[in-house]
C-alpha cells in the first residue's frame, strides 16, 4: 500500500479562551483528518497544526510596520504556505473577517497560496452574519488564487446545539461535507455529494 504524508494547517483568529472559532477549527481539522486516513487505497499520515493568531497578534503588528517577521510568526507563515490543505476560520467583526485575520494574510506573499486547497469558515453571534463567507472570505482567497471548497461553514451561537433546517442542515453535517471536500482536493479524489467516501479520481 502506498504511504503518503499530508500537512493540514488550520488558522484560527479567535480572541477569547475558550474560543468558538478555535472549536470550529478543531472540528473541521478532525473531519478532514479522518476523511484522509480512512481512504482504502493509500496509507496516509496526516500532520495537523493549528495556528492561533491571538498568540501572534503583537508579532503581526510589528511585521506590518517593520517588514520583518519574528521567528514564531515566520514559522506560522511557512506552515501555512507549505500546507497541503488549509482551514481558515475567523470570528465576524462588523460584518466581515477580523482585522487580525486579514492582517495575517496580508503578510503572505500574493502567489504563495496559488492552487492551495482551502476551507473557509466563520463564527458569529447570529446567523445574519453568515453571508460574510461569500462576500468577504471567498473573494479574499479567490484573489490569492487558492482553491476554495464549495461548502463554507458558518457557526452562529445557536448552531452549536441546534437542529439546523432543510436548507443549511446541522452544523455537524456541514462540517463533514466541507471536510470531505477539502480532503478530496488535497488528494486529487472527487468526493460524492453525501460526503461519505471518495468517488472517482479527478482527471
Amino acid at each position: 500500500m502506498t504511504m503518503q504524508t499530508l500537512k493540514l494547517v488550520a488558522v484560527s483568529a479567535g480572541l477569547s479562551v475558550p474560543s468558538s472559532t478555535r472549536l470550529l477549527a478543531d472540528r473541521l481539522a478532525e473531519s478532514v483528518r479522518s476523511r484522509l486516513v480512512e481512504r482504502a487505497d493509500v496509507d496516509t499520515d496526516v500532520q495537523v497544526q493549528v495556528v492561533e493568531l491571538r498568540e501572534l497578534a503583537v508579532q503581526i503588528a510589528n511585521h506590518l510596520v517593520t517588514g520583518f517577521p519574528a521567528p514564531t510568526l515566520g514559522e506560522a507563515i511557512e506552515a501555512v504556505t507549505e500546507a497541503d490543505g488549509l482551514i481558515a476560520v475567523t470570528p465576524v467583526f462588523t460584518a466581515s473577517y477580523s482585522g487580525l485575520f486579514k492582517s495575517f494574510f496580508d503578510l503572505i506573499e500574493p502567489d504563495a497560496l496559488t492552487g492551495k486547497p482551502v476551507l473557509i469558515a466563520a463564527t458569529g453571534g447570529t446567523a445574519r452574519h453568515s453571508l460574510v463567507l461569500e462576500h468577504a472570505l471567498r473573494p479574499l482567497f479567490a484573489y490569492l488564487r487558492a482553491l476554495v471548497v464549495p461548502t463554507a461553514v458558518y457557526a452562529a451561537s445557536e448552531d452549536w446545539g441546534g437542529t439546523g433546517d432543510a436548507l443549511t442542515d446541522t452544523l455537524p453535517t456541514r462540517i463533514e461535507r466541507a471536510g470531505g471536500e477539502l480532503a478530496g482536493l488535497m488528494t486529487g479524489v472527487a468526493v460524492r455529494a453525501d460526503g461519505l467516501v471518495p468517488a472517482t479520481r479527478i482527471a
